[in-house]
């Protein structure tokens, strides 16, 4: 075999290494709050198929099911902790994900937790773990369920920020302290990732007790006409794993299965979808491992869409996703070194 012939099926070979070295990046993480229940956990529990709950039903009709049976896939592969200036008015609850439109549905039926005023226990099914912070939200006093939820339905500051939670049983577990509130609202969720741009946001109903309760987080329930809210369990979770698009430590085949990567910001503005890529497991692997580093935090201010920007807490420690897309990166550029170092040496010979 001639050295040109030899060098380009180096190239060759190496390139599919590096494309493996690619797909063996470790997959981005996935979750949604279970405690209190958010609005996709809750369909997911009563069935993607046949909801039991009106509000549930309504939201398939409009989404479908398969959002549902993605239920822990609510994300911006690249949100880098511009969730107010990525995610419309009206559109939080999907993060502007049209998949999960029916999230959005302005309704006061959709299954509630009962909470009491004080501290709580709060829990996130992490389907596939990473490092970084929670922030959650509450709705302002006022709060009408029957209109779209805007930035300016939820106070200005979180009433809960975690950097690093630690883990039980799946779960992140964080203690907090629910505050003083009365009847129906809701609890706005974002989790940013500190080792990736991409983020997790839930909306979670939630109808607050007027006795105040022994702090604990569970109060009796209100005069309201929605259902309890429940989590999905272990079993529903393992059975409705093969319906999923989604990878329960990772992505399924492309992001556009699950929404990532699509989403647009407000007013027309472009896309913020990852490079493309040539395979599906590259298109993993950028978007996720080897994006820009996240910026350092901005400080959130007021009320209204694009009026501030929650950044999670950098400095994680979790470097092998930065290694695996260098080293595939490397491994790629010394073929591409060696094919024209051979060459030229082929040439100078003529």
């Amino acid at each position: 075999m001639s050295p040109r012939r030899t060098a380009a099926s180096a190239v060759t070979v190496t390139a599919a290494l590096a494309l493996a070295g690619l797909a063996a990046v470790p997959a981005a993480a996935h979750g949604s709050m279970t405690d209190p229940v958010s609005r996709v956990s809750a369909c997911y529990a009563e069935g993607p198929e046949s909801p039991d709950s009106a509000a549930c039903r309504a939201a398939v009709a409009v989404s479908g099911a398969q959002a549902f049976y993605d239920w822990n896939a609510v994300n911006i592969a690249n949100a880098a902790g511009q969730h107010r200036r990525l995610i419309p008015d009206g559109e939080l609850c999907s993060a502007g994900n049209d998949k999960y439109r029916g999230l959005d549905l302005a309704r006061a039926d959709w299954p509630a937790s009962r909470l009491t005023s004080g501290p709580h226990t709060f829990r996130y099914k992490g389907t596939a773990p990473h490092r970084g912070s929670f922030a959650l939200y509450v709705t302002k006093d006022g709060y009408d369920p029957s209109k779209p939820l805007a930035w300016s339905d939820l106070e200005a500051e979180p009433f809960v920020t975690v950097t690093d939670p630690r883990m039980e049983n799946g779960e992140y577990v964080f203690e907090g302290t629910l505050p003083e509130k009365s009847g129906r609202h809701l609890v706005y969720s974002v989790w940013q990732r500190s080792d990736s741009p991409e983020a997790f946001y839930t909306c979670s109903d939630v109808v607050f007790g007027r006795d105040g309760g022994s702090g604990g987080g569970t109060a009796p329930a209100p005069a309201d006409p929605a259902p309890t809210a429940s989590a999905p369990s272990e079993e529903q979770i393992a059975e409705g794993r093969d319906e999923s698009t989604v990878e329960h430590g990772g992505h399924g085949d492309d992001d556009a299965a699950t929404g990532a990567g699509a989403t647009a910001a407000p007013g027309g503005g472009p896309a913020t979808a990852p490079a493309a890529s040539a395979t599906a497991a590259s298109r993993e692997a950028v978007p996720h491992a080897a994006s820009a580093p996240v910026p350092a935090p901005a400080s959130a201010s007021g009320s209204g869409s694009g009026a501030g920007v929650e950044l999670a807490e950098t400095g994680g420690d979790d470097s092998a996703p930065y290694l695996a897309v260098g080293g595939a990166a490397a491994l790629a550029l010394g073929a591409a070194v060696l094919f024209g170092t051979v060459r030229r040496r082929s040439d100078a010979r003529r």
